[in-house]
């Protein structure tokens, strides 16, 4: 069988949530499947990294696709013609993106559909694009996998596409997040916060991670308790602009906020290990990667209460409604002064992250594309 995958957001040192999906579940399948060929298509110079096994054909095609027009142009004229060139029996495209021109079979992998429900957290151009096309790349596909039993159903409801065809593929967690010793937690905090303990927000600074209403919620905390908590966010700046600039330098505790940008996965795995509290409030989230690395890390969350998020988090969990700043200042007044329920998250996070991994991200994605093809 040759299957085609889109892998343009294997991106050496730039890997985010779908691309850590495209990295993990594609590592694992083509290992397990050598008696099958698998095509990956880039739309830039490639990584040697991502070229997992001898049955992995690497191909470039440009342009490099960032802008809906390129988008249109690499998938409807480029995708097709490597489909072709390969014979393919499948197309499987890790991000969502479909071609509407070609009779392969292809599966699509709808990590969610925000944009439909919020088209107002992206530039026009953008929103206009997805909420055209996706409908479209929904209907074109022989199958759909996404990654909560929440998107199963928001894409069903919303595309009216009949439930049996949807395929609910959990995402996992990288194995580096672990307990960090008592030493690298003090080098962590005295390299970011002074010392001193930290809130800690992962991802990026985009409108539905809710990162404004996370300060404003912080500072609250901050005027009615005091304490020598700090809030470290962590995430691309990309969107570190307008009302999310004009929020922080608004704060009274502003000084008590530091941003670092991207940093590395190992750097990453040795922050979440030394946070008193992940606090991750998005507006919306197709799963939520960060709850589960948390866990994995015996970290204890304080996380939105909408959206896949309990379905992730289930009872391990501290939940707060994103639209009430006060609800999450209360949360973090609970997980900074009662170190009896952090410790009893802790304990129910690892036991809620035993039902998420990798390895079952790979099966049940290979069980998809078999379904795929029948």
């Amino acid at each position: 069988m040759v299957i085609v995958v889109n892998t343009r957001l294997l991106l050496k040192g730039r890997l985010e949530g779908i691309g850590w999906f495209t990295f993990q579940s594609l590592k694992r399948i083509t290992a397990n499947h050598p008696e099958h060929q698998f095509i990956f298509v880039f739309d830039r110079p490639y990584s040697d990294e991502f070229i997992f096994s001898k049955n992995v054909t690497p191909v470039v095609i440009g342009p490099p696709a960032r802008h809906p027009v390129l988008f249109y142009l690499w998938f409807e004229f480029q995708i097709p013609r490597v489909l072709k060139k390969y014979k393919a029996d499948l197309f499987l495209s890790p991000d969502g993106y479909l071609s509407l021109n070609t009779s392969v079979p292809q599966l699509a992998v709808i990590h969610d559909i925000n944009f439909a429900h919020r088209p107002q957290d992206l530039p026009r151009v953008q929103a206009f694009y997805y909420n055209y096309f996706f409908p479209k790349f929904a209907r074109k596909a022989a199958r759909i996998a996404t990654v909560s039993a929440y998107s199963k159903k928001d894409i069903a409801t919303t595309y009216k596409i009949d439930n049996s065809k949807i395929d609910v593929v959990y995402d996992g967690c990288n194995d580096n997040f672990t307990p960090v010793a008592e030493k690298v937690q003090k080098e962590m905090r005295g390299k970011y916060t002074q010392g001193f303990p930290f809130f800690l927000f992962v991802g990026a600074l985009h409108p539905r991670k809710n990162v404004e209403g996370l300060l404003k919620a912080f500072d609250r905390f901050k005027q009615e308790l005091g304490g020598t908590e700090k809030l470290l966010i962590v995430g691309g700046q990309m969107h570190k602009t307008g009302t999310i600039t004009s929020t922080w330098k608004n704060m009274q505790f502003k000084d008590e906020v530091i941003f670092t940008g991207r940093v590395s996965s190992e750097e990453l795995s040795r922050i979440f290990g030394s946070a008193l509290s992940l606090v991750f409030v998005p507006f919306f989230e197709g799963f939520g990667i960060p709850i589960l690395e948390a866990m994995n890390a015996g970290v204890p969350v304080i996380c939105s209460n909408t959206t896949s998020m309990p379905e992730v988090g289930g009872d391990a969990v501290l939940y707060a409604d994103p639209e009430n700043t006060e609800q999450i200042a209360e949360a973090m007044h609970k997980m900074a002064s009662d170190s009896a329920m952090r410790n009893e998250l802790i304990q129910k996070g690892y036991q809620q992250k035993m039902n998420f991994s990798w390895d079952k991200t790979a099966g049940l994605l290979w069980e998809s594309i078999l379904q795929t093809l029948k």
